[in-house]
């Protein structure tokens, strides 16, 4: 195998059975959280936003487990972005989330996630559960998800 085929794109390899119709708690669990400006829902800044957190991540040597990032569309025009993170990072907006959460994993083009958030909610509302609040975590950017060949997003849900 020559160099050209070992080399890996920025978004590790995604496996959909560790969160695909998980029940669980997060205790308090540390994310950064920053801003994207989007355009009719369509993140325009998100290089830029994650270059800026990954300059602080790198000068506080921070990881992100799981390569977790949730996004949570709060209009046509802005993104909440959490990062999760592994210890504080000065210089950053340093949240927790707490609470008991739920996941399912789509696959396909996010033309469907309008579909995929009403699927989300039918599901939970199956298990006899109510949503508070739904996030996305786009599991790969699209060059890796091209490269995958899947592009896997994740709704991960807090429960009420």
């Amino acid at each position: 195998m020559n160099d050209e085929n070992q080399k890996t794109e920025c978004c590790p390899k995604f496996d959909p059975a560790s969160w695909q119709d998980k029940n669980f708690i997060w205790d308090h669990k540390k994310f950064i959280k920053d801003k994207v400006f989007t355009l009719f829902y369509m993140p325009m800044n998100f290089g830029a936003v994650m270059k800026k957190v990954n300059e602080k991540m790198e000068k506080a040597g921070a990881k992100i487990p799981n390569w977790l990032f949730l996004s949570d569309h709060t209009s046509k025009w802005n993104m909440d972005l959490y990062v999760a993170v592994d210890k504080d990072i000065p210089d950053a907006t340093n949240v927790t989330m707490h609470g008991k959460f739920l996941s399912k994993v789509y696959e396909g083009s996010f033309k469907d996630t309008g579909k995929w958030c009403k699927d989300f909610a039918e599901y939970a509302k199956g298990k006899g559960l109510a949503v508070k609040k739904m996030y996305m975590w786009y599991t790969t950017c699209p060059k890796c998800a091209k490269k995958y060949g899947k592009n896997y997003v994740v709704i991960v849900g807090q429960l009420k």
